[in-house]
């Protein structure tokens, strides 16, 4: 099975392409990349990005789509607004699950999205999506409106981000207070599965979100339903995050464990 990623790389290997390829090796899926910007960044901070021109980006997925048998579709760093224009005129019409990451800003806090195009992923890509995952800052500001505080707050911001055109919201929690992680998952049928997590201590979580979507997509590529992929995906990311802190890479948010069961933690 192929699952495809489009996002940005990160020269650190812990978040965007890198961190979705790792996960789709992880789990047991080929991974296929188009790439939208290079990234200059450590575990501290990005220092310099580099957009990848919009007829490059399209020139990559169109070649891959060309040939390779993609079974899913994780969509993450888009950067511009000229690069969501051509994802969305190439993937338009085309029978492939799509999972869109609405990624805005780093870890370090650094900007990933332009202002001016986050208008055009909601017009544009929101439609395509069968699963939009964004965490709770960035709801937020899709939103325009504060961080969500608790599940109720949750439901009313997942709805109101249903109507935008999404066909299904994966409201993470993982930026919110408490023992316990509430991830939130609701349909526009109505339908909603809330799963919960222990909340791990820990300042290694780089690439959490990449790492979720893509795995996501991953077990979509194999032939899961959704529901069943996003709960694979959450246990998946809680066993990686749970065994970060065995990788002591860099100094500051160091990434996720994506290799666990094949290395290092015993």
């Amino acid at each position: 099975m192929i699952a495809l990623t489009i996002a940005g790389s990160d020269s650190g290997g812990g978040a965007g392409i890198q961190a979705d390829l790792k996960t789709f090796s992880a789990n047991g899926v080929f991974g296929a990349s188009v790439i939208t910007a290079i990234t200059a960044q450590n575990t501290k901070t990005v220092r310099a990005v580099h957009e990848v021109p919009a007829d490059i980006v399209g020139a990559q997925l169109n070649a891959v789509l060309d040939d390779l048998d993609v079974k899913a579709i994780k969509i993450g760093m888009l950067f511009s607004s000229q690069i969501i224009d051509i994802v969305a005129e190439i993937l338009d019409g085309r029978k492939i699950p799509i999972v869109l990451d609405p990624v805005m800003i780093a870890k370090s806090g650094n900007k990933l999205l332009q202002d001016e195009a986050v208008k055009s992923m909601v017009k544009k890509l929101f439609p395509l999506a069968d699963l939009l995952t964004p965490n709770l800052p960035e709801a937020a500001v899709l939103l325009d409106v504060k961080p969500a505080k608790n599940i109720d707050e949750m439901h009313t911001q997942a709805a109101d981000l249903l109507a935008l055109g999404a066909k299904s919201i994966l409201l993470k929690g993982g930026h919110g207070t408490g023992d316990i992680c509430t991830d939130l998952l609701v349909f526009n049928s109505g339908k909603t599965l809330q799963l919960n997590a222990k909340r791990i201590d820990t300042k290694n979580t780089h690439g959490t979100g990449c790492t979720y979507s893509a795995a996501i997509a991953a077990e979509l590529a194999k032939g899961a339903d959704l529901p069943v992929a996003v709960k694979t995906a959450h246990g998946y990311l809680q066993q990686a995050i749970e065994f970060s802190d065995q990788l002591k890479i860099g100094s500051g948010h160091g990434p996720v464990h994506h290799f666990y069961e094949m290395w290092g933690a015993k």
